[in-house]
């Protein structure tokens, strides 16, 4: 067992890790998936659905509330738990990647970055400082440096560059962090050059950060290359800290990406789907708008414990999608977030007793994912639809 301030590794099996992130709103086991809450709110869902799915910590972005309702009327309202209602942890984002995600407007130099609204092209800047002065307002339990994301198909000097600034702008926001309680992670930066990586990794941790993520990842390359990328930039890392990748969580990358060293993920892909159809069963994503499930009279997936699966038949849910009633958007963001929170748990318990390599085996033999060159042919559609006015997940 290896044990820090902010974190307790309890077992290893080969590279993957079960662990507990000691915060001010409770000990929340790893590996975990936090469910997106862009503007406060898991969409879909109540602070109480949530936690009836089991997950014990959910992300909102300091961008967009920055930008609304305002990092001020949070803080005078009581800070983000009381105005969300919820009391499990919190992690932030500092907004950097929905940032440099609006290219068309925005500037960045050394200090910070200058960047218009996109939801009424007001002007603001975003500085080290700032970001984590807001991060403190909010007052959640992890909050994360402003860094600059470089694409991945970015020249390399365009990287070196990228990489270097967050650097500066990593030992900025550690040097601006005062708030007890509030643990602040780094984030490796490098893109695909592996060199990077690893000077990324040693500049960031002689610096002495409570975590660190692995940033810059699943925008748009080939997922051989994310996990590759993943795995040997985990092993870089402090042992007794908790390692984040950032964006990445469909059920085969929890698998894959915890056995080459992760404990902590966030991605908007499990409620986003499920708004859309998309629920996850044990043998892959099925679309409940398809007409086979128009009479099918069991729930969702058999032996789910989900409020969804013990109260509705798969029929049901159909209906309600062929019907575009909203109860259909709560029902299957219910059950994907149930879903991913059980098998995040089976991770944990299959590394604590031992087990884990015969799992990851069984589970990735018998999980349908989607062909490479539709994951990507997505990635790019849902990337690029960041510049939208409406991309708020």
């Amino acid at each position: 067992m290896t044990v820090s301030e902010h974190f307790t590794l309890r077992e290893t099996f080969g590279k993957a890790r079960a662990g507990e992130l000691v915060t001010a709103h409770g000990v929340v086991q790893t590996p975990i998936l936090c469910p997106v809450g862009t503007q406060g709110a898991v969409k879909a869902l109540t602070p109480q659905d949530v936690k009836e799915t089991g997950m014990a910590m959910v992300l909102a972005n300091t961008y967009h509330l920055y930008l609304r309702p305002g990092i001020s009327t949070i803080e005078k309202l009581g800070g983000l738990h009381k105005f969300m209602a919820w009391d499990g942890a919190i992690l932030t984002d500092s907004g950097g990647y929905q940032v440099f995600s609006l290219s068309r407007l925005r500037k960045v130099t050394d200090q910070g970055v200058t960047f218009q609204s996109h939801i009424d092209g007001s002007r603001h800047t975003l500085t080290p400082e700032l970001v984590v002065e807001y991060q403190e307002a909010l007052g959640s339990d992890i909050a994360m440096v402003l860094d600059e994301c470089a694409p991945h198909d970015e020249t390399r000097e365009k990287v070196w560059t990228a990489m270097v600034r967050t650097h500066l702008w990593a030992e900025r926001c550690l040097k601006a962090h005062n708030r007890k309680g509030q643990a602040l992670y780094a984030i490796v930066q490098g893109g695909i050059h592996r060199d990077l990586r690893k000077q990324s990794a040693e500049a960031l941790i002689k610096l002495g950060f409570d975590g660190y993520a692995i940033g810059g990842l699943s925008i748009g390359e080939p997922k051989h290359v994310t996990l590759d990328i993943t795995e040997e930039t985990a092993a870089l890392l402090p042992v007794d800290k908790p390692r984040y990748l950032m964006g990445v969580g469909a059920p085969e990358d929890i698998v894959e990406c915890v056995s080459r060293g992760i404990d902590i993920f966030d991605c908007a892909l499990p409620t986003r789907v499920a708004r859309n159809g998309g629920l996850y069963t044990k043998s892959g994503r099925i679309d409940i708008l398809n007409a086979a499930f128009h009479d099918r009279a069991g729930p969702v997936e058999d032996g789910c414990d989900c409020y969804t699966c013990r109260n509705f038949s798969a029929a049901y849910v159909h209906h309600l999608f062929r019907s575009r009633e909203l109860l259909a958007y709560r029902l299957a963001t219910i059950h994907n977030l149930a879903f991913m929170q059980n098998l995040a748990s089976t991770v944990r318990q299959t590394i604590l007793d031992g087990t884990f390599d015969s799992f990851r085996r069984d589970f990735l033999a018998g999980y349908r994912t989607t062909d490479e060159e539709t994951r990507v042919s997505q990635k790019k559609k849902w990337l690029e639809s960041w510049t939208l006015p409406e991309r708020e997940e």
